[in-house]
């Protein structure tokens, strides 16, 4: 197993809610289910690599106070490209994960946060009309 890689995704996971958090605000009636469905999975997937990384002995980084957004997030557009960034962050952490460990298990976590993350990730694309919806190389940096 990778600390280092899992640290960092979960740190992603750390900054990905939180940004869900934020664009919340923002979004119009008609994306807030799909933000606050977002934001449940990013926290079932902290949950599962708090565990992990519990159950092997290390302590688990923390959330930061707050992050530092690309750009203002004032209004549904911003918001909706907040939460596709807060997803690419993610994407990228958990491909690092993938490439630098051989434990099956925690490879399997890995792939599944990498394909429900593309998923998520394809949908706020989609809204905010960035072609193509799916990045040819999801989580590549």
């Amino acid at each position: 197993m990778s600390v280092d890689a899992l640290q960092d995704a979960l740190a992603a996971e750390h900054a990905a809610l939180w940004c869900y958090a934020l664009v919340v605000a923002f979004l119009p009636a008609e994306q807030l289910a799909q933000a606050r469905g977002d934001a449940a999975a990013h926290r079932e997937v902290r949950a599962a690599v708090e565990r992990i990384l519990a159950a092997a002995g290390v302590r688990a980084v923390s959330a930061e106070p707050a992050y530092a957004t690309p750009q203002p997030v004032t209004d549904g557009p911003s918001a909706a490209g907040l939460a596709a960034v807060a997803e690419s962050d993610a994407l990228g952490a958990w491909k690092s994960v993938l490439e630098h460990t051989s434990d099956r298990e925690l490879r399997r976590t890995a792939l599944d946060a990498l394909t429900e993350g593309t998923v998520r990730s394809a949908r706020w694309r989609a809204l905010l009309g960035t072609r193509p919806a799916i990045p040819p190389f999801p989580g590549r940096r």
